[in-house]
């Protein structure tokens, strides 16, 4: 929800958030069931926090965000923790970090990174003794939490998470699993001098049990073979796994498992201190877990990881920060189901939930039409999309998507966007049906279905609108480097933009997506777009395409806004340096066929097709609609020297030795004198260069007088 959401608003939120989570957490707690993967379920939770943290008066002692996991199943017996089995709350992103920090800060009423050097413990490797590390970071593991309990260093009982005070016996299973041992070693000095802990005849310490990758598609090939359901992914391997009432096929399963927590005080002042006291007990440690003096160095821990955790056999979805004094932890406490002093720090998610705030209609190059879903910005694998295709009608239909919806969207092999569900459970009942519009969005021509596309009937309205959109972001107009139209083709077909103004609004995610684009190539692209919103009056009029309205008549158009902006009576100023697009159309409708055809260089054709354009409908929304994206325009700096050319026509043809034809255009204008593209009657010099073409042979049909290079030169001076 948006940060400025209405108190009512945030309270029917939270109710459905509720709802859901404890909908879809009873499936996978309890059940071992999956509708919606981890990842969009970390999103609901993460989006009830922050709602929560906003309008902490709505938290209840019922909400998800206050508890942990499910009820333990009835196969197993029930076992209680002697103290909590927390889990953690959620950041996905830096700003998440820091906000963490800061309300733990605050709770204490000091600063966490402020250098300490405490007595260190003698079982710490040499050199990192002081200053003591603030954090320490551990991978976090896609599998299930397990607790182990020894008596006389002697494995007694096993048990998962359950509720976080109740869990599940499965102490058997466990036995199977080698990376736990049954018996505790005897430590050795120096990892335990005597004296320094004291080994209590019980230790509880807890873990992880998961499954390798590798494992995991051994498993899977299993269970093709035997015609069986194939697993969603290893974390419901494991946790089905340890559930097994039969200890043998548990076995069969090859888990593995990492501890990283001794419950049990026997001396410990550091939690980096349990790690290292873990493995001289015997148990198996992640070897990647590494301490981190900074927020800088827990960022640049996980976003290694992010980029490499393909090189490890096992899934995991982010990473765990804690606080690594033992007695800043616990004195941190406990906020509803975690510790205050802990954080998952999650990789980007593949997929997570958000809004459909619209669904628009994007025309493609065979006149096919397609329906987009434009969303409440999210972040779907580092990459934050505002846009995802809905293929076609009968997928909308399919899914049953609603404007409005809360939906599941996930990158397909991480690259493009898609919509996967619907939350239906989020439905507040103001959520609006799509339907297909009857007429093209681009020419107003009728649809017609042919089998699950929909296309418009004009056969010549995809190509039509295509090169609309190459001429609009051509040299001559928008100038928009990157937008060549092979580029435009792609964002028509992908249903990025449905007009030209959409290309404003085109967000670095919804290109960097796309197959053969990148993160820097998008970050180029809307680089450029952003700095060509700003753009020179006849070129923006020059680039809205009118029939007959070429370079230089859109020159003329131009000179002819400016004298009605610099008229008193029309602009109640007389100098200006910026002008609205809405200003621009209110001149245009004002002007009158016969105001237009007094342009030089307008005939009727040519004013008729003018008028018609700023007094269509469908333009006048497409103004309104560059408006509204930011698009800005820059009327000429006029730098006459003086009126000598008023009011003459110039035709420029061949090529001139002393300038370009853009410098005589230009010193033409400063003079006052206007150009003109073809020869009419209107026209008053050709002035001809070297080679000139067919406007030279038209100028003599007309009498017109045609001047040379050193004549034309003459008449500037």
């Amino acid at each position: 929800m948006p940060i400025n959401t209405t108190k009512p608003q945030a309270k029917k939120r939270i109710e459905k958030l509720k709802k859901a989570i404890n909908y879809h957490r009873y499936l996978y707690h309890v059940l071992d069931k999956q509708e919606i993967t981890d990842e969009a379920l970390d999103s609901l939770k993460k989006e009830l926090f922050d709602l929560e943290q906003q309008y902490p008066e709505f938290i209840t002692q019922d909400s998800p965000t206050q508890r942990v996991g499910g009820k333990p199943l009835r196969e197993f017996k029930k076992v209680q923790h002697e103290t909590s089995m927390l889990s953690f709350n959620d950041a996905f992103s830096e700003e998440d970090m820091k906000a963490w920090l800061k309300r733990l800060e605050n709770y204490l009423h000091y600063s966490i990174l402020k250098p300490k050097t405490p007595a260190s413990p003698a079982c710490l490797p040499a050199g990192r003794q002081n200053p003591k590390p603030n954090f320490y970071c551990e991978l976090k593991i896609d599998g299930l939490a397990i607790e182990l309990i020894y008596e006389n260093g002697i494995l007694v009982q096993g048990s998962t998470r359950g509720d976080g005070l109740i869990g599940e016996d499965i102490t058997q299973n466990l036995k199977t699993i080698e990376a736990i041992p049954l018996k505790l070693l005897k430590p050795k000095t120096p990892a335990l001098p005597a004296g320094r802990y004291n080994l209590k005849p019980k230790i509880i310490v807890r873990g992880e049990v998961f499954i390798t990758k590798k494992e995991f598609e051994r498993i899977n090939k299993e269970q093709l073979k035997k015609g069986l359901k194939i697993f969603a992914n290893p974390r419901n391997i494991a946790a089905g796994s340890v559930r097994q009432l039969n200890p043998k096929i548990t076995a069969s399963r090859k888990l593995d498992s990492f501890q990283y927590d001794i419950v049990t005080d026997i001396g410990q002042n550091f939690h980096e201190e349990e790690h290292l006291l873990l493995k001289s007990l015997g148990f198996k440690t992640n070897p990647h877990n590494k301490p981190a003096n900074s927020l800088e160095e827990v960022f640049e821990f996980r976003n290694y990881w992010e980029k490499n955790r393909d090189k490890i056999p096992y899934e995991i979805d982010g990473i765990v920060v804690i606080v690594n004094d033992n007695k800043i932890f616990e004195a941190g406490g406990v906020i509803g189901k975690a510790p205050r002093a802990a954080i998952a720090y999650k990789f980007f998610p593949k997929e997570t939930e958000t809004v459909i705030e619209d669904i628009k209609v994007q025309v493609g190059r065979t006149g096919a039409l397609t329906p987009v879903a434009v969303l409440k910005p999210v972040q779907v694998g580092g990459i934050t999309i505002t846009h995802s295709t809905l293929h076609n009608y009968d997928e909308i239909k399919r899914l049953e998507i609603k404007i409005g919806d809360t939906v599941v969207v996930s990158r397909a092999g991480d690259v493009i966007p898609q919509v996967n569900k619907v939350l239906k459970e989020m439905r507040t009942g103001k959520e609006k049906e799509f339907k297909m519009p009857k007429v093209c969005p681009v020419d107003g021509s009728k649809v017609v279905q042919d089998g699950v596309i929909y296309r418009c009937s004009n056969p010549k309205c995809g190509a039509r609108h295509r090169e609309s959109l190459r001429h609009f972001v051509s040299r001559k107009a928008f100038s928009i480097e990157g937008l060549g139209p092979k580029i435009i083709d792609r964002f028509l077909d992908e249903g990025l933009i449905s007009d030209a103004a959409d290309i404003f609004e085109l967000k670095e995610g919804d290109i960097a997506v796309l197959e053969r684009f990148g993160e820097k190539s998008a970050e180029n692209i809307v680089g450029e777009i952003t700095a060509r919103k700003k753009i020179a009056l006849e070129r923006f009029i020059y680039a809205l395409g009118i029939l007959h309205v070429g370079e230089e008549t859109a020159q003329l158009l131009a000179q002819q806004v400016i004298a009605k902006i610099k008229n008193p009576c029309l602009a109640g100023r007389q100098e200006k340096s910026k002008i609205k697009i809405n200003e621009v159309l209110k001149i245009f409708q004002n002007l009158s066929l016969e105001e237009l055809q007094k342009i030089p260089d307008i005939g009727p054709k040519v004013s008729q097709s003018i008028y018609d354009w700023f007094h269509n409908k469908r333009n006048i929304k497409f103004l309104e609609k560059l408006e509204k994206v930011g698009v800005e325009i820059e009327t000429p700096k006029l730098k006459a020297k003086s009126q000598k050319l008023k009011a003459r026509v110039f035709v420029l043809t061949g090529v001139l030795a002393s300038m370009s034809r853009e410098e005589a255009k230009e010193k033409i204008r400063e003079l006052g004198g206007d150009i003109s593209e073809p020869v009419g009657k209107k026209t008053d010099y050709v002035v001809a260069g070297e080679n000139p073409g067919s406007k030279y042979e038209r100028a003599k049909q007309l009498n017109i007088k045609i001047i040379n290079e050193r004549e034309f030169l003459d008449m500037l001076e």
